[in-house]
């Protein structure tokens, strides 16, 4: 178990780990608190994170009612390791009902969430400031000049988004871009084997326009580590989806939930593992973010990289867990796209090996 290789997060120079812990259930208060953690709890998630070579941590403002934050903060102020690690958090939630200003992505909730959060983490700056959701009604220049402020004053490092359209994504940076403010480094969003929605859009513009994506739900909240089992009341198993969340499930999702239990078993580890595993070397993803409930649990999700997935076994899964492109998409696919071109001829981007991969260090079996 070891996360001993770092990758640059989207165009910048910060280099992070492949898989990211998620502290969300770090705390016993707020919307969260089902699945809590005391902070002695949490303690040894953090620790483990970090013994196995890990730096990259990921929280919000509203997780368990703020409480994850300041365990954080006093877990980083502990150990002392607040320069090691890479700390993320995010804004957008409202901290006050009666209060319009409290909430959404406007210039005044922007500095009034990075004060607070700067006093709950203990520390004087955060290294990725994220937008939480996309408001709808916030102007996108006055979110990127805010952010822009907040490097300049110290207060971040860098700024991301997260749960927000491509569209706005794309607006964003290249509002950015033209007016030489701090650019957004990373995009945070749903991804695993049971929703490959961003495929449509954000992953193609995140590697055009430098956003990493970090991968958020790389499990399907649950429903792909295999223990939960369809019956007619539902979904049977432990876990917080077990019940009548079960009869959303479609038939492509157990088939899918097979042929990556078949997959698991050919290569003789976890369904959790093979699902993190395709996520986390997935085009355009930075990092996956990975929670655990024991040590124990956070020990088999951090090998999840030690293994490689086969290219006949990455494409059973890539089948199983295929959505075919719908409307306007579907004049995107190799199929029809082939129509552009005389018969015949096969024109492509770059040929292969065109940008080799770098990296700091020598890969196993060279010379």
């Amino acid at each position: 178990m070891s996360l001993d290789r770092y990758y640059l997060l989207g165009r910048s120079g910060l280099r992070v780990s492949r898989l990211a812990l998620g502290t969300m259930n770090f705390g016993t208060g707020g919307f969260h608190a089902a699945y809590g953690k005391t902070e002695q709890e949490a303690g040894a998630l953090f620790h483990r994170y970090l013994e196995a070579g890990g730096n990259f941590v990921d929280t919000a403002d509203f997780y368990t009612g703020g409480e994850s934050e300041t365990i954080l903060g006093n877990l980083l102020a502990e150990a002392k390791v607040r320069d090691r690690v890479v700390l993320t958090t995010k804004f957008t939630n409202s901290v006050d009902p009666q209060d319009p200003n409290a909430g959404g992505n406007g210039r005044k909730h922007m500095i009034r969430a990075v004060e607070a959060s700067l006093r709950r983490l203990r520390t004087d700056y955060i290294d990725l400031f994220m937008l939480h959701t996309w408001d709808r009604i916030t102007p996108v220049e006055e979110v990127m000049r805010t952010l822009d402020d907040l490097v300049r004053a110290g207060k971040i490092r860098y700024a991301g988004l997260s749960d927000v359209p491509s569209w706005y994504a794309a607006r964003a940076q290249t509002y950015a871009e033209a007016h030489a403010l701090e650019p957004a480094i990373s995009l945070q969003l749903p991804y695993s084997l049971i929703d490959r929605a961003i495929e449509t859009e954000h992953v193609a513009m995140g590697q055009s326009l430098g956003l990493g994506i970090t991968a958020w739900s790389p499990l399907g909240g649950g429903f792909l580590t295999g223990k939960y089992r369809h019956t007619d009341q539902g979904l049977a198993g432990e876990g917080r989806l077990a019940g009548s969340a079960g009869q959303t499930r479609t038939e492509r999702e157990w088939r899918l939930l097979a042929t990556l239990e078949s997959v698991a078993d050919k290569l003789g580890v976890t369904m959790a593992q093979v699902a993190l595993n395709w996520v986390a070397t997935q085009p355009g993803v930075a990092s996956a973010i990975v929670g655990a409930s024991s040590t124990g649990q956070l020990d088999v999700t951090l090998s999840a990289l030690e293994f490689e997935l086969p290219a006949e076994l990455r494409a059973q899964l890539d089948e199983a867990s295929a959505v075919p492109p719908a409307s306007v998409y579907q004049m995107f696919t190799p199929a029809y796209q082939s129509w552009l071109v005389s018969p015949g001829l096969k024109v492509g981007d770059k040929p292969a090996g065109y940008a080799p991969v770098v990296r700091n260090w020598v890969p196993e079996g060279s010379g």
